[in-house]
């Protein structure tokens, strides 16, 4: 039976607040600075990323970082791949497995991007050409591609978003700023082909660096759903 959840106060401990800070000031970035995150930092945030739990402690990610003339030569890549509509997701992707609620959420978040960007709804042409340019990593200067391997089926993938969430958390706590981009993964051939990749298939990329604080875009945010429109607490009582 699902009862209503008390707006009681919370029961605090001492990282609840450190937490509630980290996870609330993540957010996506969607215009960089060019300077590089130091590698001290990098090998920091993703050794910390590596303790994400998994299946079985199965570890099923495999990651691809890239940066300087390796990351130029791949926005290059992605971007002609794109010219050229030479898509190859490895994980199923379509409008239609969004839920109507879904599409709704989507739909308000769409147009305030475009809105900060000064793209009208309407205005295709800009709405494809902007796509095309975030190939470009949003001017990143870097990017992490992550990878599922064993037989790359949802189970593993969902430890690989585990990892996701855990590297996305890392980052905000060393400063540094990140976006995922579901884009990057429909390429995944053109990714595995420049960075000699021969196995695993691509969930996703995320360009990460410093933000460019003057940049509108970097100042939308996001609503969340209520905790009753997703949460269900079964068999609660007070005592």
């Amino acid at each position: 039976m699902n009862r209503p959840v008390p707006a009681g106060p919370a029961d605090p401990t001492e990282l609840s607040g450190c937490a509630e800070k980290l996870i609330r000031d993540r957010h996506a970035t969607r215009a960089f600075r060019p300077e590089a995150v130091p590698v001290d930092t990098m090998r920091a945030i993703f050794s910390l990323a590596g303790a994400a739990p998994s299946n079985s402690n199965a570890q099923p990610w495999q990651v691809e970082v890239v940066s300087g003339a390796t990351r130029e030569r791949l926005a290059h890549a992605l971007q002609a791949a794109h010219a050229e509509k030479r898509t190859s997701a490895d994980l199923p992707y379509s409008e239609d497995m969004y839920a109507q609620v879904q599409q709704v959420r989507r739909a308000a978040f769409g147009a305030e991007l475009y809105g900060a960007l000064g793209i009208d709804p309407d205005d295709h042409a800009a709405r494809a050409a902007y796509d095309a340019e975030s190939l470009r990593f949003y001017g990143a200067p870097h990017a992490a591609f992550l990878f599922v391997n064993g037989d790359g089926g949802p189970r593993l993938a969902a430890d690989v978003g585990g990892y996701m969430q855990t590297l996305l958390l890392a980052m905000t706590a060393y400063g540094v700023d990140s976006c995922p981009q579901g884009l990057l993964s429909f390429y995944a051939d053109t990714v595995r082909g420049e960075l000699g990749v021969t196995g695993g298939k691509l969930l996703v990329g995320i360009s990460f660096g410093y933000a460019d604080e003057t940049a509108p875009v970097n100042r939308v945010t996001t609503g969340r759903a209520t905790l009753e429109a997703t949460t269900a607490f079964h068999d609660w009582s007070c005592g």
